[in-house]
């Protein structure tokens, strides 16, 4: 026969989103907002709202893993477990909660709390672009900002290492932090010090 019931049910819900989409004679403004998922579901919420014309965007990373066999395999996963992101507008956000796996929007007690447009731009720019992971340690060191290029401005910490400099943002509303290494020149202290002149 026809589809199944699971399919006519996204593809309803689907055509209700477009439809009230259509509606809106004012487009009043799309926020970027984190929504927590259950264990291990990031990548199947992000299909769901995507079905529902919900954009989404679910920063990754890649990590390599050696088997007991000594075989080496390039593993990409979340960036922030559990998080991903969406562009909407208020009256939307109940369409999020229709996808299986959606815990809840974070927020504080007044309700869901946008996320700021620089922070996805970071992770979504040439910048982190295969070389951004995930840092799961305290954050000490000096504040910095990023030189040149389309993130000159976007402020983090410089945490140094043996091998050279991090540069690690923070993602106030989600607690969560992802990690850059970059090069001396690309950063200066936010008093415009050189990062290269300190001890």
């Amino acid at each position: 026969m026809g589809l199944s019931k699971a399919q006519t049910v996204m593809e309803t819900q689907a055509g209700e989103v477009t439809s009230y989409r259509q509606s809106l004679k004012v487009d009043t403004g799309r926020r970027w907002y984190a929504v927590y998922t259950m264990h291990q579901n990031e990548r199947s919420v992000a299909r769901h709202l995507d079905a529902y014309q919900i954009e989404t965007f679910l920063p990754t990373w890649e990590s390599t893993h050696v088997w007991k066999s000594r075989e080496r395999v390039r593993i990409v996963q979340p960036l922030f477990p559990c998080y991903l992101f969406v562009h909407i507008q208020a009256p939307e956000r109940q369409m999020i909660f229709r996808s299986p796996g959606v815990v809840h929007i974070v927020g504080n007690s007044r309700g869901p709390v946008p996320i700021p447009d620089s922070e996805i731009e970071f992770l979504r720019s040439d910048f982190c672009h295969q070389r951004v992971e995930p840092y799961r340690e305290l954050v000490v060191g000096e504040r910095v900002r990023i030189k040149h290029g389309s993130m000159q401005g976007v402020q983090g910490v410089l945490v140094r290492k043996e091998s050279g400099c991090r540069f690690v943002a923070t993602l106030e509303l989600i607690n969560q932090h992802a990690a850059v290494d970059v090069d001396a020149d690309e950063i200066e202290l936010v008093t415009g010090q050189a990062v290269g002149s300190l001890a």
